[in-house]
């Protein structure tokens, strides 16, 4: 178990490093400049090169990188070059926020996914079966915004049900802040429901196909414990792994959620650093959402492992 943690372990350290050097020197072909988004566009070019040269911008590529990431790695993540405040409270909060809406998905989508590909499994070729998969892989090919802003005259302009902006009053409750969410997390959960549930569906139908599934059966225990013990266990390793790569997207991917419904969050922040050039924003940012992704793979991994000995005895011979 510790040389296949180890293993994995360097495999994220790695990941997280090409990731820096990734949003890094993607960030400095943006167009703009940063002392020219600062002060204006009317501004003396002389006081642009001042700006530019107080933030350290003009230096070498290079240096400025090693400067970052050193002072990352110690937990500094810089100073907005918009705000002029600390970064890393502000990216703390628009975190919160992104995990508040992204846990509210979490929880309404997996287990929706995870019974939908059971019953499709359990009634594979009938009307059921091509209901839930149809819809499945419809769902996945629309876009946010276009599920969103029908989510939004559905249910915010005509029905009115739910408030169609996700800013909840000051002071407001769990439960307050519940409702002002789940209209924005309907597009995440339509979003993932197919690729979990087709995941889901097609692990189910190979272990009821399994011989240990014929076996339990032929021992005479009875199905709902059959289903319960036997084949959901082993039918939920590949939808684990499924799970764990959409957490990324569930922090990371919502800046077009959070712009449409207004809410302050990490892919609202993302969004405005990328636009006004505010590099320590935006790699702070990413690089965040890179170590949240890193992690989460690493438990989906040590949970694969723990379901499955034969993986992790495996990946630790190799």
């Amino acid at each position: 178990m510790k040389r296949f943690l180890a293993r994995r372990l360097a495999f994220s350290l790695m990941t997280l490093f090409l990731l820096s050097l990734l949003v890094f020197f993607a960030g400095q072909v943006l167009p703009g400049d940063v002392g020219r988004t600062i002060l204006g566009p009317f501004a003396d070019h002389d006081a642009v090169n001042e700006v530019n040269h107080q933030l350290g911008v003009d230096r070498p590529l290079l240096v400025q990188y090693g400067t970052w990431i050193w002072h990352f790695i110690q937990g500094d993540m810089g100073e907005s070059y918009i705000y002029r405040v600390h970064v890393a409270p502000l990216v703390l909060q628009a975190l919160c926020h992104s995990l508040k809406l992204s846990a509210l998905a979490f929880v309404l989508v997996v287990p929706l996914s995870i019974l939908g590909g059971l019953l499709a499994a359990l009634n594979v070729n009938r009307p059921i079966d091509r209901i839930i998969s149809i819809a499945g892989v419809s769902m996945t090919a629309l876009p946010e915004f276009v599920t969103g802003i029908v989510l939004i005259l559905l249910f915010g302009v005509w029905l009115r049900w739910l408030p169609i902006s996700a800013a909840w009053p000051d002071g407001a409750g769990l439960l307050v802040q519940v409702y002002y969410l789940i209209l924005p997390a309907m597009p995440l959960v339509l979003v993932l429901f197919g690729y979990i549930a087709r995941m889901a569906r097609a692990g189910m139908i190979e272990a009821l196909d399994s011989d240990y599934t014929r076996t339990a059966v032929l021992k005479g225990l009875p199905w709902r414990e059959v289903i319960w013990r036997h084949v959901l266990r082993n039918a939920l390793l590949p939808t684990i792994t499924v799970i764990a790569s959409q957490t990324g997207y569930l922090i990371g991917g919502l800046v077009v959620v959070e712009t449409l419904f207004r809410y302050q969050g990490i892919g609202s922040l993302i969004f405005n650093a990328a636009k006004s050039k505010d590099f320590p924003m935006l790699e702070a940012c990413v690089l965040t959402i890179g170590l949240i992704y890193a992690v989460a793979t690493l438990v989906a991994d040590l949970l694969y492992s723990l379901l499955n000995p034969r993986i992790r005895i495996r990946n630790a011979n190799d």
